[in-house]
Parts: C-alpha cells; structure tokens; sequence
C-alpha cells in the first residue's frame, strides 16, 4: 500500500524548473524547487549543461535533504539547468523514477522534467517495447523520451513536436539539451507553466512564487499547445498543436498552488478569498467565530468570515516540522497522526460555535478526528464549510486522489457525511459558485474530480492502473 492511502489530502503532482543563461543555473534551479516544495515531497533533481556535457544530481526526499552537501553544486556547473520535485502518480515511489530524466540520444544528452500524466502511455509504452525499447523507469514520461529518440522528423524542435502529437493527457514540461531548453505544455493547457526574466537569464516554473523568491519579472505562460525554445537568451515559440478547449485544473486554485501564485491568469489568493465569499452567501450559520484547517484553507476562511462578518480566529496551530518518516509511540492512538500535525487552542474555542472552513473532503477521517479535538477543546457546536464541492470522482491527470471507493462522497450524501464527521452542520461550495469565484474564462476549467467528466481521453486499462496504484 502506498504512503498517500494513509493520509487524507490529495496530493500534488509536481514541479519543473527550467534556468537558461547564468553561471549559477544549478543554485537557481535549486531556489525555484525550494519554492515549489509543496508541489512534490517525495524526490527532488536537478540537472545541468556547460554546453558540452550533461550532469545529474537527484534523491529522495525534500529539496533541502537532497542538496544539503554544497559541494553537489559544483558537479552541476553550466549555464543551463532544469529541475523536478516529484510526487508520483504514475510510476512507483523507487528513485530510479525521480527526475529529471537523462538520456543519450544519437544528437547528445537530453533531459526531461514532467508535471502531469499521460493518459495514453500504456498503449504506446506496449507498443514500444513490442518494436525493441528497452524502459529503466516506470514512469510515463520515459515513453515520451522513447518517442522524441525514435522520430525520423529532422532536427531535435520536429522531433519533439512529432512526439507531442503522439501523446494525449496532462503535462507541463521542461527539457534540456546541451546548449538549450525547452518547455511545453499540452494543448488543454491543465496545468500551469510560465516564462520569467532577470537581467539575461531566463526562467521556467510551475509557479510564478519561484520567481519572486528569484526576483525575476513574468513574462507570460507558456500557451497550451505551445513548444518554447530557449537558446542564448531568446526565445522562440513553435506550434505542435492548434488550440483546443482549455481545461484548466480548477483544484490548482483549491489546494494545489502556493496562495500567493499567479496561475491561469488569476491570482490564487483573490480566488480563494472568492471562494470562501461565495461559500458564505451560500451557507452562512449563526456562529461565533471562524477557524480554517490550516494552511490551505486560511484565505477561503478570511473570505467566509470578512462577508458574513464572523470574527477570524486561529482555532488550530499546525506542527510544520512533522517530517514523514515521524516514528509514532508504541500505544495505541488512532489519532495520533491529526494530534501531532495539529493542536486546537482552547482558549479560542472554549464554549465558542465553531465554524470550520476546509478546502476539500477527500476520506473525511482526518476531518473527522479535527471535529472530535475541536469538541474536546470545548466548542459547543461544530460547523463544518468547504470550499470546494464533493469530490466524487479520481483525477487522470496529475492528482493523487483515492479511488473512487475510497472518496466518501462518491457514496455517502452530505447528510451522511455530516454524521460520519459529527459535526452539527456540514455544507459544500457549488460547482456554480466555484466557477464564479474565478473572474476570467469561466468556462475553461477541467473539474472532472467534482463532476466525473473527463475532457481528455483516458485509457481504460490505464485508469485501471491508477486505481490499482492507490
């Protein structure tokens, strides 16, 4: 069974990095995944070129862990560098699958980070070892490598692009030559990658917060269907694909992205603000004060409590420094995994109506354990809000979500849940109100995870492999 079957939080998919143009490539790459480091906690790597030659450092574990020796840095010298933190959900958790990926073409040494899932990698993966590939990982980004060496199109841009028309499903890529990158992002554009600039370097990351801690301008996303190439400080753009229905991934602004990030052309801290405004015209309660789950529900509760005019407190504190390998007492305790991470304050909650504001229900048990600690902390009553709708259904395209037997509101109703929860209310945020809180292109939103419409086609032995990999 995999770690994730034990926690009760989707979990991300990951983040690529992309430094063109400075002698410190390697150490700014290494900043960018730090700022990203919510996005993939399992591995961490980064790879570089001076030109000539292509060099390789991953691990397991957190960006800090993996790069703690200095000395790493200079066996990552260049003027190039592209970097991945992982979390899988496609290929096992075994270090052989963390990126970036590095392999010998018959032009040189190629790199490739991938945020994403291809949804189509099963058959071509078949198909490929039936013709004589030999594969070294199990991750689906190693057949789009295969299909990039295999091309019979000339020059290294047509034979990317050939591959990109091969394949179907979610991804945001960085790749890495010996004299230049490249950054891609599928023609639905699900999910986010952009373009920044300092000075005359130029920067490609999942998140525009990697470029604030780099202090570099953004410049634009890169466009679905669009290849970039960077190369001795220009950028040129090539078309692989023509433009298709965008189908953003709406849980980015749920959980997924650092508040604080500008994604699809949104800020996601006004959006989750919009979040918890929409949720409170929705189901407002009478109640004396309004606690999120912290972190990732913090702003929607500043939404919820600023429209309904319920006083902000900090009800729990949350332990950071819980690390995964945390060894747990001898005893007994069922809960003690929600008591570790979290704390309530009774001071704040002590004969207070509680509302509790939480971005998402995945199992409900950890939900469930929060109620129970809230009340034993004092509160008389327990309200619980989320600002997102039910999740009923798995995600195909770079989320680790359970499956569908392990959502609760794939086959409980809300009623059910709120008794499961033991809480004295229980109300989601509409499909309607979600799309609301997002002011551009309200329509271009993959959200297949509250509704089960999957807009991009899925194997079905590969969404069988997923469900088994959970």
């Amino acid at each position: 069974m995999k770690a994730c079957s034990r926690i009760d939080k989707a979990r991300c998919n990951c983040a690529v990095v992309g430094v063109s143009g400075t002698t410190e490539a390697s150490r700014l790459a290494y900043l960018a995944l730090y700022a990203q480091q919510h996005r993939g906690q399992e591995s961490s790597g980064i790879a570089a070129s001076d030109g000539r030659h292509l060099s390789r450092h991953v691990g397991r574990g957190l960006v800090a862990d993996v790069f703690s020796d200095q000395a790493v840095f200079a066996t990552l010298s260049g003027h190039l560098a592209i970097g991945h933190n992982r979390y899988s959900t496609t290929g096992a958790s075994h270090l052989v699958n963390a990126q970036p990926l590095v392999a010998n073409f018959r032009e040189g040494q190629f790199a490739i980070s991938h945020n994403g899932n291809l949804t189509t990698s099963g058959g071509l993966r078949r198909k490929l070892e039936e013709e004589g590939s030999l594969f070294q990982t199990t991750t689906d980004t190693e057949v789009l490598l295969h299909l990039i060496a295999r091309s019979r199109e000339q020059g290294l841009v047509a034979r990317i692009q050939d591959a990109l028309r091969q394949i179907e499903g979610a991804y945001s890529l960085v790749m890495m030559c010996n004299d230049r990158i490249f950054a891609a992002r599928d023609p639905h554009g699900v999910r986010p990658l952009c373009l920044g600039r300092k000075d005359e370097s130029w920067f490609v990351v999942s998140e525009t917060c990697a470029l604030d801690l780099l202090r570099a301008e953004i410049v634009r996303d890169v466009e679905p269907g669009e290849l970039v190439e960077i190369h001795d400080g220009k950028i040129e753009s090539h078309r692989f694909a023509p433009p298709s229905p965008r189908h953003a991934c709406i849980f980015e602004f749920v959980y997924f992205s650092r508040p604080d990030s500008r994604i699809f052309n949104e800020n996601v801290d006004r959006v989750r603000r919009r979040l918890g405004k929409n949720l409170a015209l929705e189901s407002p309660v009478d109640a004396d004060i309004v606690i999120s789950v912290p972190d990732s529900s913090n702003t929607a509760a500043v939404g919820y409590a600023r429209r309904t005019g319920i006083k902000f407190e900090l009800g729990l504190i949350r332990n950071h420094y819980v690390g995964r390998t945390f060894i747990h007492p001898q005893q007994d305790m069922r809960d003690f995994n929600v008591r570790i991470k979290f704390n309530p304050v009774k001071g704040v909650l002590q004969d207070r109506r509680v509302v509790v504001i939480e971005d998402s229900i995945v199992r409900g048990t950890t939900l469930r354990q929060l109620v129970s600690l809230i009340r034993q902390a004092g509160a008389r009553e327990v309200h619980v809000r989320v600002s997102s709708p039910p999740i009923i259904s798995p995600c195909y395209y770079g989320m680790d979500f359970p499956s569908t037997n392990e959502l609760i509101a794939a086959h409980k109703s809300v009623t059910e849940i709120r008794d499961y929860l033991k809480c004295d209310s229980l109300a989601y945020l509409s499909l309607e109100g979600l799309l609301k809180s997002v002011v551009h292109d309200q329509d271009g939103f993959c959200a297949a995870c509250f509704t089960g419409n999957y807009p991009i086609p899925v194997e079905d032995d590969y969404s069988k492999q997923v469900h088994e990999s959970l």
